[in-house]
C-alpha cells in the first residue's frame, strides 16, 4: 500500500469546517504545516486566539479525518495560536496591544467589574497575554478583586502594571488610598484614562480589557476617542430596569461606532447550596431576549453564587480556579468573546 501524501492530507482536512464562517480550515488558512512520511503524518493548525472555543473540536476532527486515510499509521496534530490583531485605519492602539475590549454597563451594581476581571483571567488562563485597565475612577475595585495592592513602579517614564493571576493590571486604586473618595470632574477623568492608555508599559498584549464605569459618560467617550476599541461587552442583570439601562449603553457604543461583541447576563439565577433548587430572583432570560431583539450576540449567563462573591472579596477570581461550577461560565464567555474578536478582525478571511 502506498504511503499517504501531503496533498491527500490537505484534502482530508478540507472536511473540517469552521462553523462560524462556513469555511474549511484549509481554505481559512488555519493549516500552517503538513508533513507526511512513511505513513506518519504531522499537522500544525494555528488558531487566531488561544481562547478559541473550537480548539478541541478542530483537533479531534482533524485527527479523525487524517486517520481515515489509507496508509496512515500515526497522526500528530499540533495546535498553536497567534491572536489576530485589530487593524484600524485611524488612531493607533497602545504600543504592543493587539485588541482593546471594553466592558460596560448601563447602571451600577450589575457585576460589571466581576465580569471584566474574570474575562481577563479566563483569557489569560487560555494562554493569551492579557492586561486589565480599571477606568472606573470613582470605584476602582479591580485591585481588591485581583488580590493585589501597592504602588506601580516607573520605568523609562512609564508606569509598570502590577501582575496578578497572569494579568497585567493598572488601576487608580493603586495610586489613591482605598477609602479616599475621588471627587473629579470630566476633564480629570479623561486625563487619567489617557494616562493609563499612553503612559503605562503594557508590553505585548493580545487583549487589553477595560473595565468602564457604569453609564455613558466621560470615561466611555474618552476611551473611544483615544483608541480604536475592538468591541464592547455589555453586562446586565435580567430584570427590566437593568436591561433598559444596558440597552442605552449599547446604543451609545453603536453611535460612536464601537462594535458590540454581545451581552452578558449576570446574576442570572440562584442555585441553593443546600437543596440545589434553582430560584430566578431577578427574573431570567431577559438579556438573551434583548440580544435577539437587538440583533447582537448573547455571550452567556453567570449565576448568582456565594462562591463568586466570596472569591471576589478575597482576591481569587473564580475564572482562574478549579471549581468548574463557577469557572466554566466565565470560560465560555471568554471563548465567545475571543471568537467574535477573531472573526471581526479577519473580516471573514479566517475563523478563530
Amino acid at each position: 500500500m502506498a504511503s499517504v501524501t501531503e496533498e491527500q492530507v490537505l484534502g482530508a482536512l478540507r472536511r473540517v469546517m469552521d462553523p462560524d464562517l462556513g469555511k474549511d480550515i484549509v481554505s481559512a488558512g488555519l493549516v500552517k504545516e503538513v508533513r507526511a512520511e512513511e505513513g506518519r503524518v504531522s499537522v500544525t493548525i494555528e488558531l487566531t486566539t488561544p481562547a478559541c472555543p473550537l480548539r478541541r473540536q478542530f483537533e479531534q476532527q482533524a485527527r479523525e479525518a487524517v486517520e481515515a486515510l489509507p496508509g496512515v499509521k500515526e497522526v500528530r496534530v499540533n495546535m498553536t495560536a497567534r491572536t489576530a490583531a485589530h487593524r484600524p485605519e485611524e488612531r493607533k492602539l497602545p504600543e504592543g496591544v493587539k485588541n482593546v475590549i471594553a466592558v460596560g454597563s448601563g447602571k451600577g451594581g450589575v457585576g460589571k467589574t466581576t465580569v471584566a476581571v474574570n474575562l481577563a483571567v479566563a483569557l489569560a488562563t487560555s494562554g493569551a497575554e492579557v492586561g486589565l485597565l480599571d477606568s472606573d475612577v470613582y470605584g476602582p475595585n479591580t485591585p481588591r478583586m485581583m488580590g493585589v495592592s501597592g504602588r506601580p513602579e516607573v520605568e523609562e517614564g512609564k508606569l509598570v502594571p502590577i501582575e496578578s493571576h497572569g494579568v497585567k493590571l493598572m488601576s487608580l486604586g493603586f495610586l489613591v488610598e482605598e477609602e479616599t473618595p475621588v471627587i473629579w470632574r470630566g476633564p480629570l477623568v479623561a486625563g487619567i484614562v489617557k494616562q493609563f492608555l499612553e503612559d503605562v508599559k503594557w508590553g505585548e498584549l493580545d487583549y487589553l480589557v477595560v473595565d468602564l464605569p457604569p453609564g455613558t459618560g466621560d470615561a466611555q467617550l474618552s476611551l473611544v476617542q483615544l483608541v480604536p476599541v475592538t468591541g464592547v461587552v455589555v453586562v446586565t442583570t435580567p430584570q427590566d430596569v437593568a436591561l433598559q439601562d444596558a440597552i442605552k449603553a449599547l446604543r451609545m457604543f453603536e453611535k460612536v461606532r464601537v462594535p458590540v461583541l454581545g451581552i452578558v447576563e449576570n446574576m442570572s439565577y440562584f442555585l441553593c447550596p443546600h437543596c440545589g433548587e434553582r430560584s430566578e430572583i431577578f427574573s431570567h432570560g431577559g438579556a438573551r431576549a434583548a440580544a435577539a431583539r437587538l440583533g447582537v450576540a448573547f455571550l452567556g449567563e453567570v449565576p448568582l453564587h456565594g462562591k463568586i462573591r466570596a472569591a471576589g472579596d478575597e482576591g481569587r477570581p473564580p475564572a482562574g480556579g478549579e471549581d468548574a461550577s463557577i469557572a466554566s461560565p466565565f470560560a465560555e464567555i471568554a471563548g465567545a468573546v475571543a471568537s467574535r474578536v477573531s472573526v471581526m478582525n479577519l473580516k471573514g478571511a479566517q475563523g478563530c
